[in-house]
């Protein structure tokens, strides 16, 4: 019996790693995401500075986070989002000059974030690139004259995104294509336990700290890395499906780092990489929603291209991709604890516990504060 019902998990498993799942996202979406990082890219490489253009194509990310909504209130989701994104750079940026001052403060404002994503309801990718923008600035270059320049840059693709954002629903609309759902009433509902979400900001913000803390005590070259890996895991919806993400990202950026090594092969001219980008923008948006594993694949590539550029150690693949596999797979395991934590109920429980215990000593001091 055990032998069966592990062949059928293996067989399940083996299957999800090049089963393409059904999608209803439109066709276009992806278009318009590749279209968005073009535009930045192009850009920059037009007026000779690919280095911003790549920052603005950064801020671009939030056109990932338009919602299949009517007009008005699209917008309004994509305006209050760029926000997000700027104050996430800001943010990171703005205490990089100490990597440990900056590793507390990120992981304080990744507890904010994502118990304000959880209290709203934001849908995917919810609270993963407002931290992401805030893990990779808290790790750029501190400078005071050069912050101005890099939020500016930041927002430009924010507005970017927004402008075309406007224009795609405009066109949608004239052309009758848009589609808008009315709200749909469910008769049952699943109570959440009391402080859910407020226990869920708690670890993902204490795992942020723990694996910026664990990059930066170990030197290690993308200390960033680490953190969004470890965010990554934490995004899964079930303990199955965290464990499932520690497979699929571990495998995915292994062959991903295969692919990078064979377009950098070539040696890649500023408009080849661009083209890369933009290509590479496209295939992940267009299998993210139907296979992680293939998307990762292809994630690898792309973020190598957007982040390592400047670095020195770009042109030596060898250290490159050591430093990546390296931060991929702890990070990746600090996120399994991580998810672990996150779907473990007992702990969840014994937290909660604490939690109104500290609000009921709060309320007895205050109240016994009023009295005197």
């Amino acid at each position: 019996m055990m032998q069966t019902t592990f062949k059928d998990l293996l067989q399940t498993e083996l299957k999800s790693l090049v089963e393409l799942k059904h999608s209803e996202r439109p066709w276009h979406m992806p278009l318009i995401a590749a279209f968005c990082a073009s535009v930045a890219l192009f850009s920059g490489l037009y007026l000779g500075q690919l280095s911003n253009g790549l920052l603005v194509c950064l801020g671009g990310h939030v056109i990932l986070y338009m919602p299949s909504l009517p007009l008005t209130n699209r917008m309004i989701t994509m305006i209050v989002c760029s926000f997000g994104m700027v104050l996430s750079f800001t943010v990171g940026i703005a205490f990089s000059f100490n990597p440990w001052i900056s590793t507390v403060v990120v992981g304080i404002y990744a507890t904010l974030v994502h118990w304000v994503v959880g209290h709203f309801k934001l849908k995917a990718p919810g609270s993963f690139f407002f931290l992401l923008i805030a893990v990779m600035a808290s790790c750029m270059p501190f400078g005071w004259s050069e912050m101005p320049q890099k939020i500016g840059l930041i927002a430009m693709g924010t507005m970017l995104a927004c402008t075309i954002t406007f224009i795609y629903s405009l066109i949608l609309l004239n052309t009758q294509k848009i589609v808008t759902h009315p709200p749909v009433t469910i008769a049952i509902t699943v109570r959440r336990q009391r402080y859910h979400n407020l226990i869920q900001s708690m670890v993902v913000g204490g795992f942020v700290i723990i694996s910026l803390g664990i990059g930066h005590f170990f030197a290690l070259k993308n200390p960033y890395w680490v953190a969004i890996s470890c965010l990554a895991i934490m995004q899964g919806i079930s303990r199955r499906h965290v464990l499932q993400r520690i497979i699929h990202r571990i495998l995915g950026t292994t062959l991903g780092l295969g692919l990078c090594w064979l377009i950098l092969h070539f040696q890649l001219q500023p408009l080849t990489l661009c083209l890369s980008i933009v290509t590479l923008m496209f295939i992940i948006e267009t299998l993210i929603v139907r296979n992680y594993v293939l998307a990762v694949i292809f994630i690898t590539p792309m973020t190598i291209f957007l982040t390592q550029v400047a670095n020195p150690y770009f042109n030596n693949t060898d250290l490159l991709f050591t430093f990546r596999l390296l931060d991929i797979v702890l990070g990746s395991l600090l996120g399994a604890l991580g998810g672990w934590l996150l779907f473990h109920n007992q702990f969840k429980y014994q937290t909660a516990k604490q939690i109104q215990r500290v609000k009921l000593l709060t309320q007895r001091r205050h109240s016994t504060r009023t009295t005197i």
